[in-house]
């Protein structure tokens, strides 16, 4: 191990037992991520949740490489800070580890030093935001503290179409949301902006898209999305899919595939293990419900590059259309593979009709 990686370690390892410990009968604060190419309108979305009496207590955590800076006079230090501002809502500027700010901020709030029941995390206007969404799940000690909530986009419905074009930055960002929103349509036709809305719809079937004003748009449709709870329905409209008139050769791009069919949920495990392993990297959202042969509630589950979970959600309801709907989204995807590889997930003669089998050990 080099002196740069064992450093980086001894740092990490430093970090993780200065923790404290999980505030008792609380449970974790969600997390926004919001993220959007430059100019989009991100810093004016931060600006209002840090001045508005909206009642929400944020805390806002802003890239110290974000194009404009929140507020000049709020963030004017160069060194890393935490301020408190007059609606109650935390500002603070990253310089360094997300984690360690992370940290500071839960310890903080232990004490009673701040008051904050959620956090908002701006990335930059070039940034990928997966590996910010990724700190989430693979740190244990941020997991027990903080839940990510969403990722959402901010797209300038002026200039969207030619960064889309220009920049696979702003692919990803478009492909990662839980939540599309589209700024600036007042100095756009209805023309551009539905154009606009079609190529959003391409590159990610599952996110709703909202035409925004930042001035009238309430806080409140900005949290609670619970677009990474694996207990939230799964919404999927795939007409989405076939309302564009035009054809674009982006790098990022999503499909779904839908079944009615009964799946083994051992052949799922082998279909997903699989796809990770030769395509993580390039698989930036995955999501699904399943429809589990001798399992009468829904399967769900979820996935970031290399990591997925499942779950189980509510039971089928008696006059539901059982049926499988799986998501994904990422960079140049063999879509026929994919869909090929779905196929042998699906239920025989020889899967057994109560899954408990499988934990019984007499199935393999």
């Amino acid at each position: 191990m080099s002196t740069k990686a064992a450093a980086a370690k001894k740092s990490a390892e430093k970090e993780a037992q200065s923790w404290a410990a999980p505030i008792a009968n609380v449970g974790p604060i969600p997390v926004t991520i919001l993220t959007g190419f430059l100019g989009a309108g991100k810093t004016t979305l931060l600006n209002r949740i840090l001045k508005e009496n909206h009642g929400e207590k944020i805390a806002v955590i802003e890239n110290e490489f974000g194009e404009e800076g929140v507020d000049n006079e709020i963030l004017a230090d160069s060194k890393e800070q935490i301020v408190e501002m007059n609606n109650g809502c935390i500002c603070c500027t990253v310089r360094g580890d997300l984690i360690r700010i992370l940290n500071n901020l839960y310890k903080r709030r232990a004490k009673g030093e701040f008051n904050f029941t959620r956090v908002v995390i701006e990335t930059t206007g070039m940034a990928d935001p997966a590996p910010v969404a990724q700190t989430f799940f693979a740190d244990e000690k941020v997991n027990e503290r903080y839940l990510l909530d969403a990722v959402i986009t901010v797209v300038d419905a002026k200039h969207g179409m030619t960064q889309l074009k220009d920049f696979t930055e702003a692919q990803q960002q478009v492909a990662f949301a839980d939540r599309l929103l589209v700024s600036k349509t007042d100095v756009t036709s209805e023309e551009e902006t539905l154009k606009l809305m079609e190529r959003l719809r391409k590159l990610n079937v599952r996110a709703p898209i909202t035409k925004v004003n930042f001035g009238v748009t309430p806080i409140k449709e900005l949290i609670d999305i619970r677009g990474f709870n694996l207990n939230a329905i799964l919404d999927i409209q795939p007409d989405f899919l076939t309302n564009s008139d035009h054809e674009h050769h982006d790098e990022v791009a999503s499909f779904y595939i839908k079944t009615d069919k009964p799946l083994d949920v051992r052949k799922v495990d082998r279909y997903i293990g699989s796809l990770i392993n030769l395509y993580g990297e390039q698989m930036l959202r995955y999501k699904g419900i399943l429809n589990i042969k001798g399992e009468p509630r829904r399967v769900v589950f979820q996935g970031v590059h290399m990591m997925a979970g499942f779950d189980f959600a509510s039971e089928w309801p008696d006059d539901a259309k059982r049926e499988s709907t799986v998501v994904f989204i990422g960079r140049k995807l063999p879509e026929a593979l994919f869909r090929e590889l779905f196929e042998d997930c699906y239920a025989s003669d020889e899967t057994p009709d109560d899954v408990k089998a499988y934990a019984q050990g007499s199935v393999v």
